[in-house]
């Protein structure tokens, strides 16, 4: 049985704007062509992303990068086929009775190829530094108004270890567990037991979205350039695993 049977509605909840597409662009595609409902959160706009060279790189470090961002995202959603997109800390997805929060970019530093880790110079406005309650009870709110059939977000290591991913995480474990709502991690390679979702026929819609996001990379052909210069291959093909679930509460989930 895969775990994509009876699934009628999906929300993915991403980090910053491009993880959507870069990680899970195929399987966004790919639930669409299902005619599953899918929808998007975003946790922060990106906020401290390197900017690619070129005519953007003036934007880096400033708030205009914000709003390109946006931008980027907009047109990668419409060219993944996406229903909706949601920002953390905006109704929906804010907790009840709460000013709506706008949640900022952590950063982070690189501890070696492929793992990061803490940035040593986050501050109050950081995702990292809000309190786990209050992001938890944001996502709870947001699954509690769309009721999706599946939540979607990264594994505890979030992926590579970017701080925000990992904060991620465990903010969608919590609210998922408190929502009754079934949590699937994304795996990052085949060393880990998951159910593999192959997807090569999407390749092109992927490219397409990944072009919108030119403040951060550069597609050439099947690969892409990150605005720090790494490499890798476009990814279709997608592992996700179901985490077992038990009842907690959102507003008590403890802070690290």
């Amino acid at each position: 049985m895969s775990i994509l049977d009876t699934v009628t509605s999906v929300l993915l909840v991403h980090a910053h704007p491009d993880d959507e597409t870069i990680t899970t662009g195929a399987l966004i595609a790919e639930l669409v062509a299902r005619g599953i409902r899918v929808f998007l959160l975003t946790a922060t706009r990106g906020e401290r992303g390197e900017v690619v060279a070129g005519p953007l790189s003036a934007l880096e470090g400033t708030d205009a990068l914000s709003r390109e961002r946006e931008h980027e995202l907009d047109g990668a959603t419409r060219a993944l086929g996406l229903n909706e997109r949601f920002w953390l800390g905006e109704a929906p997805a804010r907790a009840t009775g709460l000013a709506p929060r706008r949640y900022q970019d952590s950063g982070m530093t690189w501890i070696r190829p492929g793992l990061a880790g803490p940035a040593l110079d986050s501050d109050d406005t950081a995702l990292v530094r809000a309190p786990l309650s209050e992001v938890t009870a944001d996502l709870s709110a947001l699954l509690i108004h769309l009721r999706p059939s599946l939540v979607i977000s990264y594994d505890d290591g979030g992926g590579y270890g970017h701080p925000d991913h990992v904060r991620m995480h465990r903010v969608t474990r919590t609210a998922a567990r408190a929502t009754d709502v079934p949590f699937a991690e994304i795996v990052p390679d085949r060393t880990r037991a998951a159910e593999w979702f192959d997807l090569d026929q999407h390749h092109a819609t992927v490219a397409a979205a990944l072009r919108c996001h030119a403040s951060q990379l550069t597609v050439h052909g099947s690969h892409i350039v990150h605005s720090g210069g790494q490499r890798e291959a476009i990814i279709t093909s997608v592992g996700l695993s179901l985490v077992e679930q038990q009842a907690t509460s959102p507003t008590t989930a403890a802070d690290p």
